[in-house]
């Protein structure tokens, strides 16, 4: 065995497993099955042309040289991001934890309870620092929420509203820049009208739907909102507010003053910098709004026994089944993140964070009066973190650089300078000798300001926040880790066993990949530095970048969304600016194929478009004859295609270049959507098929975890036609010469996470990665004919191989009333986490395994597979069984009574393999429709748990 090889780390199956797999599967040789899988016209004629591969070893040494080409200044630019100190028991129990970092979405509650409680306390946490009802589990950036809630109060205007065309927008000119772009990308394709000016100056008609204001403002002014908001909901106009979250613990929350939704970003908790991302946003709104806010909301509900249990509250809304009729997409979390800033509250609680936000405060204040005995003018009359101060911004600058000191420079004449957690009396007096210095101003030694505030006593917080038993309790590092692990230990991740979740792609995150994250090279560098200062940084994203495309076959690459679902929408709306450049602005028909993913369709109509729903012919294809009628029929508006390849079904459909040429022959644009690139890398690619822009799941196919449910990256890459129009910066410069404004926030969006999958493609290699393919076709196959008779495969390719997923059909077993949740839920007690439940087809589970998965893992699963098959046949109708009841709990199977007709053993030890590392379910099937009827989305008093009905 080399040692030195990566690839035989990553991927699970040994060379001496290969002939019994292929005597199984009923071939020779690996490559007669993936002649048997992928058509050959389209079959790359050469290998990959990549760097050769490291060893993990060798890539550790690289990427620390790499790091040193950064320059870790002291940062005080501001703009919503600012360095923070993540407590190193919650980086080692959560971000460097694979318990955490390698679980999924928590769609079953049943095995995700520790993960859904993290989540409940960071939505209690939102909700008491904002005064608002009701927050959601997270989103991607502040942007991106501040979109959300732009996109939300327009879908929720009044019926005159509606009916006198009430389309503008107001936005405060007080807003960050990054977020004014963002809100024009998703503005301009749904017929929204931006107006941006001075708050206090601004006449709002009838025609305005909704507000965006910024608190404090982007330089720091701490402005009284209260009267503006007044005169807005005299004119029914809803307002919006994107807050600082530490600034709320001192300032007079915007639930308090009239606010309808408050936006911002957790990252001042605890998450690292890492040049933009991944950190999670917050959205926070009213109770009335609940059926419309976006994103996922954790809930509390009972389970069979009428215990308290969580669950992600309405889960079944947006483009699960409203698709091309939803305002927003569902997979936009930041869940590792959230939960990292939840915690964070949990271990400072509000005396910690109140601790904290006044010793930025007074730093803050500190600052300003040594500015003010500097004679220099500060321009901000009431502020938390930030000072505006005016002074000649190149000679500052000159001398900040040579101190490694950052600050915002507005304009030639005016500073912004926000300090943070992380700022100490002797940083305030190093800034203080850098303005000495540059303008020859003399400086004294300054002292505290001590106590008091900079902010007007009717701005001031007066409300108590973070009064709940989970926030008072955990303050010491011994209590907050064995916290941590109870909540770990209720939750099943891929450190305890596969997770077979089609479409999904929950391969190994390897650890070599994962610790340049807690690298300070990497982490404490802020978005908005000189990009000088990042040469490491985009060493990396340039190499990424150019690795991406040629893996796609595509000419470049933008790296911004931070997302699959900000790639999908970002990629048509790189089509919708290429057909504007051509004149052709009505071309705005989608044609999407009814077995897509739900947020195809979503992201579709956030980019302005018509959806059109081809069919899918038996064989789960698409239904050429109906693609071909509805090409015909809106051939002058045409915009696009979006294809997922290979298909939904887990097929490589043979015709795939025949549609694509029938959409460029009638004007349009093909988007491969890249969920499934796992079974393409190294053997075909989208340029390939016919496609002109694909987004990829660097969280799927590219190894960066899931960690239950984000970060996520979802970069886009581009034909040559298309590369002008990749996504640009306001603060940053980058993208294409006629750049659409921003998807995300961040120039590189979620930067830091894409050393992780830098370092899996350096790490494979084009041979690697090929065979990492190759494998996960493999082990698809090999489950399939371990299946074989037990459980029929819906779709096949011409030669009857599965891709890298295929679909089990589960809807015969109805008639013994066995439903495919039932299978789902009994898997839980044989030690997995089900396959992807009833999608693309109602009733079916569809399994994907990855390369990662060795052959006793595979046999394991399939063993537990077989054994339930077992099961449903020995179902006697009138009779309790054991799927019914699933899954066991460990104080249902040890309780005195046990009043089933079925022993324990069979219960909870269903099969031998399970006694050597048993996973017990913490709760009991899920009530569903009782949490939703009780919607309780905070860590509310047990009073409210009561009975309701």
């Amino acid at each position: 065995m080399n040692t030195d090889s990566f690839a035989s780390r990553h991927i699970g199956i040994r060379e001496e497993d290969l002939p019994a797999m292929l005597k199984t599967i009923g071939v020779d040789s690996l490559d007669e099955l993936i002649y048997q899988t992928i058509p050959q016209d389209i079959r790359l004629r050469e290998d990959l042309h990549l760097d050769e591969p490291m060893s993990e070893q060798e890539f550790l040494s690289h990427i620390h040289e790499l790091s040193r080409l950064n320059e870790v200044f002291k940062s005080y630019i501001g703009l919503g991001y600012h360095e923070s100190i993540t407590p190193s028991v919650i980086k080692r129990n959560i971000l460097e934890n694979p318990g955490w970092y390698t679980a999924y979405t928590p769609y079953q509650a049943e095995i995700a309870q520790g993960r859904l409680e993290a989540l409940l306390n960071f939505q209690t946490m939102v909700c008491d620092l904002t005064g608002m009802e009701l927050a959601n589990a997270s989103l991607l950036d502040e942007s991106t929420a501040a979109a959300e809630a732009m996109t939300m109060l327009f879908d929720v205007r009044t019926r005159d509203q509606k009916k006198n065309g009430a389309v503008k927008f107001f936005v405060s000119e007080e807003v960050l820049p990054q977020t004014l772009s963002l809100l024009q990308t998703r503005a301009t394709p749904l017929g929204i009208e931006l107006v941006v000016g001075d708050h206090r100056e601004i006449t709002l008609s009838r025609d305005f739907f909704g507000v965006l204001l910024q608190y404090p403002g982007k330089f720091g002014q701490v402005f009284d909102y209260s009267g503006f908001v007044a005169r807005a909901k005299e004119s029914e106009i809803k307002v919006a507010v994107a807050a600082d979250i530490l600034s709320l613990v001192l300032l007079t929350p915007p639930g308090e003053f009239g606010a309808d939704v408050v936006v911002g970003t957790t990252q001042r908790f605890g998450i690292p910098l890492g040049y933009g991302g991944p950190h999670a946003a917050y959205f926070a709104t009213r109770d009335e709004f609940k059926r419309n806010i976006p994103g996922r909301i954790i809930g509390v509900t009972r389970d069979t026994d009428g215990a308290r249990a969580l669950r992600m509250a309405l889960q079944t809304r947006e483009q699960h089944i409203k698709r091309d009729k939803a305002t927003s997409n569902i997979c936009t979390a930041q869940v590792l993140l959230a939960v990292m800033a939840g915690a964070y509250a949990v271990y400072h609680g509000p005396k910690g964070l109140k601790y904290i936000a006044e010793k930025v405060h007074e730093n803050t204040r500190t600052l300003a009066n040594g500015l003010e005995k500097m004679g220099l003018y500060q321009v901000n009359t009431a502020y938390f973190d930030t000072l505006l101060v005016k002074a000649e911004a190149e000679k500052v600058r000159k001398f900040a650089v040579k101190k490694r000191v950052n600050f915002h420079y507005v304009d030639e004449g005016t500073i912004s300078i926000s300090l943070n957690e992380a700022t100490t009396g002797k940083r305030v007096q190093e800034i203080l000798s850098i303005f000495s210095e540059a303008l020859g101003k003399e400086i004294s030694e300054t002292d505290k300001v001590g106590k008091g505030y900079a902010i007007p006593k009717e701005l001031r917080r007066t409300s108590d926040f973070l009064t709940h038993e989970v926030f008072n309790s955990y303050h010491s590092e011994t209590q907050l880790m064995r916290y941590l692990k109870r909540l770990e230990r209720k939750d099943l991740a891929l450190n305890h066993s596969m997770i077979s979740l089609g479409s999904c792609t929950m391969k190994l995150n390897a650890a070599t990949e994962m610790l340049p994250l807690s690298m300070p090279e990497w982490g404490n560098i802020h978005p908005f530095v000189p990009v000088e200062q990042a040469r490491g940084y985009h060493k990396v994203l340039e190499d990424l970048s150019r690795d991406l495309s040629a893996i796609t076959g595509f000419a470049a690459t933008s790296l911004q969304p931070n997302s699959g679902a900000q790639g999908e929408y970002a990629g048509l709306m790189t089509i919708r600016a290429y057909h504007e450049s051509r004149g052709e602005t009505h071309r705005n028909v989608c044609i999407i194929p009814a077995s897509a993913h739900g947020t195809n369709p979503a992201s579709a109509v956030m980019a302005g478009m018509q959806v059109v729903v081809t069919k899918t012919d038996e064989k789960g294809n698409i239904d050429l004859t109906d693609l071909e009628e509805k090409v015909l029929k809106h051939s002058e508006n045409l915009a696009a295609l979006m294809v997922t390849y290979p298909s939904t079904h887990g097929v490589f459909e043979s015709s795939i270049r025949k549609i694509t040429q029938m959409i460029h022959d009638h004007g349009g644009q093909v988007y491969m959507d890249g969920a499934n690139m796992n079974a393409q890398v190294g053997l075909t690619n989208p340029a390939i098929i016919g496609a002109d822009v694909c987004h990829l799941n660097l969280h799927k196919t590219f190894a960066i975890p899931h960690g239950g449910g984000g970060p996520g990256v979802g970069p886009i890459c581009v034909a040559e036609q298309l590369v002008p129009f990749l996504p640009g910066n306001p603060v940053i410069p980058t993208g294409g010469e006629k750049a659409i404004t921003a998807i995300s926030a961040a120039p590189w969006g979620s930067a830091l996470a894409c050393l992780i999958s830098y370092g899996y493609i350096k790490m494979l290699g084009a041979c690697g990665i090929k065979k990492a393919t190759e494998i996960a076709i493999l082990n698809a196959n090999y489950i399939k004919e371990r299946l074989q008779g037990k459980y029929e495969v819906l779709y096949t390719g011409e030669m009857g191989r599965a891709a890298h997923e295929m679909i089990i059909d589960c809807r015969p077993f109805k008639q013994k009333d066995i439903e495919v949740t039932d299978i789902a839920k009994r898997l839980m007690d044989y030690g997995f986490h089900a396959p992807t439940v009833s999608f693309p087809v109602a009733g079916t589970m569809m399994i994907e395994p990855t390369e990662s998965e060795g052959l006793s893992e595979l046999d394991r699963f399939c063993d537990a597979m077989l054994s339930i098959r077992a099961e449903i046949e020995a179902v006697q109708e009138g009779v309790q069984n054991v799927l019914k009841n699933a899954p066991h709990t460990l104080e249902m199977v040890t309780s005195d009574d046990w009043n089933f007709p079925y022993t324990r053993q069979q219960a909870a030890y269903p099969l031998t393999y399970v006694r050597e590392s048993k996973f017990w379910p913490s709760i009991r099937r899920v009530d569903e429709a009782y949490g939703d009827r009780n919607l309780i989305c905070t860590c509310a008093p047990i009073e409210a748990y009561a009975d309701t009905e």
